[in-house]
């Protein structure tokens, strides 16, 4: 929260300049700015929007470091289920499915996700009546000796076991349930507009900048040490961070918005209109042996991992006492790796009159996510969707999701999170720390400092509050929880206004 020093009109050092040198306390400011500037808009706005919402940010920031960090946290809690020491050939997966569904005949199986390397174990999932929440039962299998190693609940396509999916859930709704992704929506509208006003208010005094000597713009990439007060100081460091971080802000936000309850939904529908969907497999014989136009896969709704609340897996619908229907799970799994299919896969248990659906998992660079169909009669491959032929904001869908969750590039894209989370804590802790420093030092130790002066409307071109209008109401239209919350925002600080107008 950028929060320039206050000054009387006609100062000739610019508050907003790091570079400039300490100015005595002035007179007291005029009532209203001059017309025709946006800066007291943004500075208000950013002021705001930073003092209310930065707790949530902060709460967001904090959980999402923890998120990143759970791949590897994961693998260590539930080491038991998810590897062995077993070495040597594979049993068939029909028979890894049968030790399974020995453990537990009374569950109707949904999928089976085969070892992708030595030293792991198979998950066969069925349904333990949460399927409809993207909750399956996991039982993990050692594909060696067939022993079952264990069970836990697994979450989403990307198949989070407890510990992860505890975080996912703190993350995304504070585990508070549909009333707790509020919380996360309003964090992910927010981040973007408070990170672009900070940044506009910061780089906004460069041109004002006329001291001989001074370096405006080597001074707003990196902070000064040296002749500037402490609040100066403060917000030197505040705008620079703001200024390297702004970008990964602003990928947060959208990506995270994708999950969020109300904007989400909007984001879904613009994607169908605008046909972005994300192509699926046809699983139904009939259909995909036709000769009808779309026999290569029509659109479907796109996969958000963790914080997904769909539970579109296949078999859901109906559920054949047959676990193996047909060729089988081994003879399926050779026709998807003859079909170029690699890595972490799941196959779906195929419903009545369908297929076998294979779906490739692995969400490193470069991205698989092939999908193939294999009819249970003959074993043959009756439909394939490449990644490689999704439309391109579908591919970009795709990759700000898994961007989101650290997976795209492994341990670099954690590092990333961790850093544009350590970086959010800090403008966080700095905005708040600049506000403090404002307060008066007379008598009122321990009240916080000014809040931004009013007129910060009138100071706008006479085209400007039309503009400022429509644009509100119709990103408040798209992103539900920005527009309500500042329009309360509005409410308040017109109920401030009038309260300070009221005569004692």
């Amino acid at each position: 929260m950028t929060i320039p020093d206050s000054r009387p009109a006609g100062a000739v050092t610019d508050p907003t300049d790091p570079t400039a040198p300490p100015v005595p306390p002035g007179p007291s400011r005029p009532a209203d700015p001059p017309r025709g500037t946006w800066r007291p808009l943004l500075l208000r706005l950013h002021f705001y929007a930073g003092v209310l919402v930065a707790p949530f940010l902060l709460v967001a920031a904090l959980s999402g470091a923890l998120y990143a960090a759970t791949p590897q946290l994961e693998q260590v809690v539930h080491a038991d289920e998810l590897t062995t020491d077993s070495r040597g050939e594979a049993l068939p997966l029909d028979e890894q499915v049968a030790a399974a569904r020995a453990a537990r005949p009374d569950l109707p199986l949904l999928a089976v996700r085969p070892a992708a390397e030595e030293g792991t174990t198979t998950r066969v999932l069925l349904d333990a009546g949460e399927a409809d929440r993207s909750r399956r039962l996991a039982v993990f299998v050692d594909p060696v000796t067939g022993d079952v190693r264990g069970e836990l609940t697994a979450y989403g396509t990307s198949g989070s076991l407890p510990f992860r999916t505890w975080v996912s859930e703190l993350h995304r709704n504070l585990h508070l349930g549909e009333p707790g992704r509020i919380y996360s929506e309003l964090a992910a509208s927010w981040l973007g507009v408070v990170a672009l006003a900070g940044v506009g208010l910061w780089w906004g005094g460069v041109r004002r900048a006329r001291r001989p000597g001074a370096r405006p713009v080597r001074d707003r990439l990196v902070p000064r040490r040296h002749g500037l007060r402490p609040r100066q100081r403060t917000r030197a460091l505040h705008g620079v961070l703001g200024t390297w971080l702004v970008l990964g802000f602003l990928v947060l936000s959208a990506t995270g918005l994708t999950w969020s309850r109300f904007a989400g939904a909007n984001v879904t529908e613009l994607r169908a209109a605008l046909d972005w969907s994300t192509p699926a497999v046809v699983s139904d014989l009939e259909a995909a042996g036709s000769d009808e136009p779309g026999g290569g896969g029509h659109a479907g709704h796109g996969d958000h991992g963790d914080h997904a609340d769909h539970g579109d897996h296949a078999g859901h619908a109906g559920h054949p006492a047959d676990d193996a229907p047909g060729v089988g799970w081994q003879a399926t799994y050779d026709a998807a790796r003859d079909a170029g299919l690699v890595g972490l896969v799941e196959m779906g248990h195929p419903a009545d009159g369908a297929a076998y659906v294979v779906q490739e998992l692995d969400r490193g660079w470069p991205t698989q996510a092939d999908a193939a169909a294999v009819d249970p009669a003959t074993g043959e491959v009756v439909d394939v969707v490449r990644f490689a032929d999704y439309p391109f904001m579908a591919k970009l869908a795709r990759w700000g999701v898994d961007l989101h969750m650290g997976v795209l590039f492994g341990w670099a894209n954690q590092l990333a999170l961790l850093v544009l989370a350590a970086g959010l804590v800090a403008m966080v802790v700095g905005g708040y720390r600049m506000w403090w420093q404002r307060r008066p030092t007379r008598g009122h130790r321990l009240r916080p400092g000014r809040p931004v002066r009013r007129g910060a409307w009138r100071a706008l071109p006479r085209w400007g509050l039309p503009v400022v209008g429509a644009v509100a109401v119709a990103v408040g239209w798209f992103l539900p929880v920005l527009g309500a919350s500042l329009a309360a925002f509005l409410l308040v600080d017109l109920a401030l206004g009038a309260r300070d107008r009221t005569p004692a």
